[in-house]
């Protein structure tokens, strides 16, 4: 079996290719944009839209009104009109908002290429600490790992701290671990970020909270900066690499929590929360962003593809207040935020452990 799996690394380009990355971003953004304005105008004058066909003919055309569109690599230019037919199919199965303007503003810049079909083996493109792509030619890399299997899309990002990443879409087998005969329960929190049903416990590290002072400072300083000068370019910077601090430690506790269970469990019971519904809480909405439920059950789920593991939803309905014994549900037998005991048989448990064992039986049973 064969999965689709991605690859991050540091780029450091030279300032030559500095140079193309920013021209490939933005003719990528022009060409989104000029398609995007032309399927609008097409879908209010004749009821449909523009097919990615459609489009790809007329990018031939388009390259030679604006010449400057020919310097950077082609394959970028058709990957932004790809994407804009996935999002308006999206769109009309109500899956995600119509497709908006893309702005030089936005945070991450980036473009997408395919790789040529000479450059589709690791051995070929990848050489020691030097990356080839396309237009770009070799380029250093951290290299961090092994890539394996067969590169098949590249993407090039530039984050607000100026940092540069390649994202490496590879097409390789499944390499499944060996099976432990165990499954396991999660029930997720805001004082402790994840409950297992054998008892494990993982504490929420509150990452924002920990830099928030400074990321204030950091940010009052900003607003007293003359936009656009240097010394607020500058500090605008810092800011970023505040929150570029936050998501990775972020992002480096939850790989280490998901696959640590990944390794341990073949079968993960998980809630099917609505985290979206559940941001509309203002009282919540801050720490419910914090802990990132969403980007753990993420995690957990394409890494069980990796590995040949079973991650199961299941509905989060009075998981809380059921008894894991007899099965009674009432409101009275959570009687804290901590502490369970049932009011029919007397059962008494940690609230969350509880609450964890019932989202495991509901998975198994199902």
């Amino acid at each position: 079996m064969f999965i689709n799996k991605a690859y991050k690394f540091r780029l450091y380009p030279n300032q030559e290719q500095e140079v193309l990355i920013a021209k490939t971003i933005g003719c990528s953004r022009f060409v989104c944009n000029r398609f995007l304005s032309l399927w609008n105008e097409t879908y209010q004058a004749t009821g449909k839209g523009l097919s990615y066909s459609a489009c790809s003919s007329q990018l031939t055309q388009l390259k030679k009104e604006f010449t400057w569109l020919q310097e950077v690599d082609s394959h970028s230019l058709q990957s932004s009109l790809k994407h804009l037919a996935d999002s308006f199919d999206r769109f009309f199965q109500k899956q995600n908002e119509a497709p908006r303007f893309k702005s030089k503003k936005n945070k991450v810049q980036s473009y997408t290429t395919n790789i040529e079909k000479k450059n589709q083996l690791p051995e070929v493109s990848i050489a020691g600490n030097r990356m080839k792509l396309p237009k770009l030619g070799w380029i250093r890399f951290a290299n961090s790992r092994e890539v394996q299997g067969r590169i098949l899309k590249a993407t090039v990002r530039r984050t607000p701290s100026g940092k540069y990443f390649v994202s490496l879409l590879v097409e390789t087998e499944v390499q499944e671990l060996s099976k432990t005969h165990s499954s396991v329960g999660i029930d997720v929190g805001l004082k402790n970020f994840a409950i297992l049903s054998n008892g494990e416990v993982f504490t929420n590290p509150k990452w924002f909270r920990t830099l928030e002072e400074k990321l204030a400072h950091a940010q009052r300083i900003l607003s007293r900066r003359q936009k656009g000068s240097s010394n607020w370019n500058k500090q605008r910077i810092k800011v970023a690499r505040i929150h570029e601090r936050i998501a990775h430690a972020r992002k480096d506790y939850l790989d280490k929590i998901s696959t640590h269970i990944i390794k341990n469990h073949d079968v993960i019971a998980i809630e099917d929360l609505q985290v979206a519904n559940m941001l509309k809480n203002g009282n919540l909405a801050k720490a419910i962003s914090e802990v990132s439920w969403s980007q753990f059950r993420k995690m957990l789920e394409y890494k069980a593809k990796w590995y040949g593991k079973q991650v199961i939803a299941v509905n989060p309905h009075c998981t809380s207040q059921t008894c894991n014994v007899c099965g009674h549900t009432a409101k009275e037998n959570r009687k804290t935020q901590a502490s369970f005991k049932c009011v029919s048989c007397g059962h008494e448990d940690n609230a969350d452990i509880n609450a964890s064992k019932n989202i495991k039986d509901l998975a198994i049973a199902n």
